[in-house]
């Protein structure tokens, strides 16, 4: 168990085996980010679990993680958790986060909080933890994952474009055979409901198809010198998309039929059944050059984009 600051720590589960020295530490919370809950009674413990694997979400915990271990280092003697029970009293409060090696789940929890708390970049909080633990290592997969979570200034954004992204391909991942997969992760028909936002309807029926909060933004790509690289920028998404043909969405509710155990094929107007586009759960390349991952495709020019005019505003 090492010290990170003041009353934070990093460790391994061979520091559970002594509560008694935890208890002497000063030790009064303790963060399991693990694959199997700890057996321990005298401490406000938070149990996530997670494995050591690149395919694992941690990015969704994040924001809980961190409010626990604020909490933890805020709170007093009198100070009650919902956590768990019997606390020992103290007052002052320490919080141990550890995984099975204490060097890739707990490092990844630990980076984000000292990110979020103290406005660092992810490689300027994993160096700072670096310097005071030189054997943590985070997998590449959670390294990206934090990057994300830089990127939406520290805050879980479930509207976010990375989020969006970064959900989809979770879904791949745990669904590979993209049945029984979870229903929230279309987005709302709009022809369903009302909304002052931009809408993209069929050219040739005008059924209204998406909105715009539901395109998908990409780095542009360097055109066809780009079509043989399927790997996609960790950077934010930029430049100018003018260049490309298609629109690429977050599957949208009327969708849902076309997609679920069907790895890709054609999207179809749901009222005429022209051809709109195309998906594939595991990517298309755009026509600037990106590769784009999973990939649901609307071509420009199969869509008009009818923006919403308040009446009211121009009189």
């Amino acid at each position: 168990m090492i010290s990170v600051e003041a009353g934070l720590y990093i460790g391994s589960v061979s520091d559970l085996k002594d509560s008694e020295a935890l208890k002497l530490s000063g030790i009064t919370h303790i963060l399991s980010v693990d694959s199997e809950q700890p057996e321990l009674s005298g401490f406000n413990i938070k149990f996530v679990h997670a494995l050591d694997d690149s395919s694992t979400d941690l990015l969704s915990k994040l924001d809980s993680c961190i409010l626990f271990i604020s909490d933890a280092l805020n709170a007093s003697a009198s100070s009650s958790s919902s956590f768990s029970s019997s606390a020992p009293s103290s007052s002052t409060s320490s919080v141990l986060v550890h995984c099975h090696a204490g060097q890739s789940r707990s490092a990844a929890i630990i980076t984000a909080y000292l990110m979020k708390t103290h406005k660092l970049s992810t490689q300027e909080a994993y160096t700072k933890l670096q310097n005071t633990k030189p054997d943590v290592k985070i997998n590449e997969g959670f390294l990206d994952q934090l990057m994300l979570y830089e990127a939406m200034n520290c805050e879980l954004d479930t509207s976010s474009v990375f989020y969006k992204q970064f959900r989809l391909k979770k879904i791949t991942e745990k669904y590979p055979e993209l049945k029984n997969v979870p229903r929230d992760i279309f987005a709302a028909d709009p022809a369903q409901s009302h909304s002052t936002e931009a809408v993209y309807r069929c050219r040739k029926c005008r059924r209204t198809l998406f909105r715009h909060s539901s395109i998908l933004s990409h780095c542009v790509g360097s055109g066809q010198t780009a079509f043989s690289h399927k790997r996609q920028s960790r950077g934010p998404p930029a430049g100018d998309q003018s260049q490309c043909t298609s629109y690429f969405i977050e599957p949208v509710q009327w969708m849902e039929e076309a997609l679920l155990g069907v790895m890709d094929g054609q999207l179809l107007c749901p009222k005429c059944s022209s051809k709109l586009g195309s998906f594939n759960w595991y990517g298309e390349q755009c026509s600037c050059g990106r590769w784009v991952t999973p990939a649901f495709q609307m071509h420009k020019n199969r869509v008009d984009e009818i923006k919403h005019i308040d009446i009211a505003a121009l009189k």
